[in-house]
């Protein structure tokens, strides 16, 4: 039976450290704030706001809402972007994407209209060049980021560990492939194009899949000893929930150690967004 790597744990002690971080911010004067930019209504959206407002509260961050029409115009939405930016009680912003379809073509530029010290989930170019650079610009995209502090909490030394994500988003693979280095794993990323993918996958030391195929990593992806981190978030209409890319019951009894879904990358990311509006609280105020 695989060990699992629950996510609340994880939260937990990263939500108590928050909480301290925000009591000594609060007695300088500082009330750190997340700005939440929504463009309509989709349930997504609303689910992880709820969320992320439920988390800032426990932790002591304020959260400020700018809800947009769904057919909000493309100045519009810059123009809601540049007075976000001058305001400076607002330490970091969640925009919530994709945009509607009109704004696809846009969304670049409107992502990049946002300054990146306030960038918290990662969707300014300069996020993500600091993330490839290994340099503090921005802030590293938040799914990412849980996969490291699940890490981290765990005890999982990556350093000369094989790694193999699959996935390669600008939104969690590529990044992810980054971080990993960073922690001096040596990472392989499998994508569409990739042959034989099982054959890759089970040369792994650490697991990390990011397709978003519901049930696609199965017992012929795994062998004994792997950590498999599963980040992907899939409707299973079977069972009427949330689950990952894993077969989890084929694939529990076989690795050593797993993140469930749900309960746990999910669980973490959205006090990965919070601790991000901290920190750039305590740059704003230089402490």
């Amino acid at each position: 039976m695989a060990k699992q790597l629950l996510g609340k744990e994880v939260t937990a002690a990263l939500n108590a450290k928050l909480q301290a971080q925000v009591e000594e911010l609060k007695a300088k004067g500082v009330v750190p704030t997340l700005g939440i930019v929504r463009v309509g209504e989709r349930p997504d959206d609303l689910s992880y706001e709820r969320g992320a407002t439920k988390r800032a509260e426990l932790i002591g961050v304020e959260v400020e809402k700018f809800v947009l029409p769904e057919d909000v115009s493309k100045e519009d939405l810059l123009k809601v972007i540049d007075e976000i930016n001058a305001n400076d009680k607002i330490h970091g912003v969640l925009m919530f994407r994709p945009l509607p379809k009109h704004l696809k073509a846009d969304q670049d530029e409107i992502c990049n209209r946002l300054d990146p010290k306030k960038d918290v989930d990662g969707m300014t170019d300069l996020s993500n060049a600091g993330v490839f650079m290994g340099k503090s610009m921005g802030y590293a995209p938040c799914t990412p980021a849980a996969c490291m502090e699940i890490l981290d909490h765990y005890g999982i030394d990556c350093t000369g560990k094989k790694a193999v994500i699959i996935g390669r988003s600008l939104v969690v693979g590529k990044p992810a492939a980054m971080m990993l280095m960073a922690k001096n794993a040596t990472v392989t990323v499998c994508h569409t194009r990739t042959k034989d993918v099982p054959s890759v996958t089970r040369e792994a030391d650490i697991l990390v899949s990011a397709a978003g195929v519901l049930r696609s990593l199965t017992k012929e992806y795994v062998r004994p000893g792997q950590i498999v981190i599963d980040v992907s978030i899939n409707w299973d209409e079977a069972k009427g929930g949330i689950a990952g890319d894993a077969v989890y019951e084929e694939i529990e009894p076989i690795v050593e150690a797993i993140t469930p879904v749900p309960g746990g990358v999910g669980s973490v990311t959205t006090s990965v967004l919070i601790g991000h509006v901290v920190e750039a609280a305590r740059l704003a105020a230089d402490l």
